[in-house]
Formats: C-alpha cells, sequence, structure tokens
C-alpha cells in the first residue's frame, strides 16, 4: 500500500522560507507527474506546482518566482522549497503523485505565515 509522507511545514515569519518534502512509501511505479496544491481556510484547493516525468515545471502565478519544485525519482519524493513568504501562503499544503493506474495524496502539512 502506497502512503505519501510529508514533511517541513511549519510556522515562519513573512519573508522567511521553509522546504516540503513529500516522501512515497511502498511499491510504487510508473510515477508521471508530481507536484503540490493547497487549501486555505474557506478557499478550494489550488495547484501551487507541478513538476513532470521529464522535469518540466509549472507554477501558480502567485508563487512564481518565489517557489521551486523538485524531484527525486530514486527516491519518489518531491519538494517544494519556498522563498519569501507571504502571509498570504498561509494554508495546508498536499502532494499529489500521479503514476500510470493511481493518484495519490498527502495527508497535507500546515504552513502559517505570520506578519
Amino acid at each position: 500500500q502506497v502512503q505519501l509522507v510529508e514533511s517541513g511545514g511549519g510556522l515562519v515569519q513573512a519573508g522567511g522560507s521553509l522546504r516540503l518534502s513529500c516522501a512515497a512509501s511502498g511499491s510504487i511505479f510508473s510515477i508521471l507527474a508530481m507536484g503540490w496544491y493547497r487549501q486555505a481556510p474557506g478557499k478550494q484547493r489550488e495547484m501551487v506546482a507541478r513538476i513532470s516525468s521529464g522535469g518540466s515545471t509549472n507554477y501558480a502565478d502567485s508563487v512564481e518566482g518565489r517557489f521551486t519544485i523538485s524531484r527525486d525519482n530514486a527516491k519518489a519524493t518531491v519538494y517544494l522549497q519556498m522563498n519569501s513568504l507571504k502571509p498570504d501562503d498561509t494554508a495546508v499544503y498536499y502532494c499529489r503523485i500521479s503514476t500510470l493506474r493511481y493518484e495519490y495524496w498527502g495527508q497535507g502539512t500546515q504552513v502559517t505565515v505570520s506578519s
């Protein structure tokens, strides 16, 4: 059974940085896209960043230039480096891994940015 384990969330002041990690445990095959999403209170879940199997990336306009997504295929792990954090980045962050047959979500990690 595959599980995604997220880490790296927490409380940070505006302008600070955090690095999120999401590692897949169990046997996972044929990983395609990996990504990060977030959901703030009272808002819908939104895509933050995605990275394809070939390494192509795309970002939400609100984080472009501040966040960087990367992946380690050998470790089945995806990372999100978040710099210049703003209070509007406060949300629960979820990772998502898509394979040929399945889609997996992490349990979420809270990121809180204080002003």
